[in-house]
């Protein structure tokens, strides 16, 4: 069986995330999407939340399913049985970064990693981008599942509330 890791904080799943999953689901026989937890970090979502999300987005993909992890990447590859990392790339500084990581990654493990394109309609979309122009009144629908951007409004909203106290 066919085992890949599909990493990432997904602080929030947006689209272009979710292409890529579907795209490393039609080759592998399992997708392990791997949300980063970490309680010293300063996420908009928790934990907890943006592992629901995820699983809630990546229900009717057969051979996807969702776990949390802490500390090295290729420690989960290893955990999990993996043969590889899945890694989207926007564009040529996306794969600056990742193809360093790749290499860290293989030399620890001897896991691949496997770089697939984002799709062009997802190219500009970041997490943070969306966040940052949620945060300021834009419209991100159809950038991200519908929970996920009702659940983005909410949060911001809960947030707004908060600083205006």
């Amino acid at each position: 069986m066919s085992r890949a890791v599909c990493p990432g904080t997904f602080d929030p799943v947006h689209h272009g995330h979710l292409d890529v999953i579907t795209r490393a689901a039609r080759l592998f026989d399992e997708v392990v999407v791997a949300v980063g937890v970490n309680p010293s970090k300063n996420r908009l979502f928790d934990d907890d939340e943006r592992i629901a999300m995820l699983e809630r987005a990546c229900a009717d993909l057969p051979g996807v399913r969702v776990v949390g992890f802490t500390g090295l990447l290729t420690d989960l590859c290893a955990e999990q049985d993996a043969q590889a990392v899945v890694k989207g790339l926007r564009g040529p500084a996306d794969f600056e970064y990742e193809a360093r990581m790749a290499g860290m990654n293989s030399r620890q493990t001897g896991v691949d990693t496997v770089f697939l394109p984002t799709d062009p309609r997802w190219s500009y979309v970041a997490s943070s981008l969306v966040k940052e122009v949620a945060g300021l009144g834009g419209d991100v629908r159809g950038l991200l599942p519908d929970v996920v951007h009702e659940a983005l409004l909410a949060r911001l909203a809960e947030r707004a509330a908060q600083a205006g106290r």
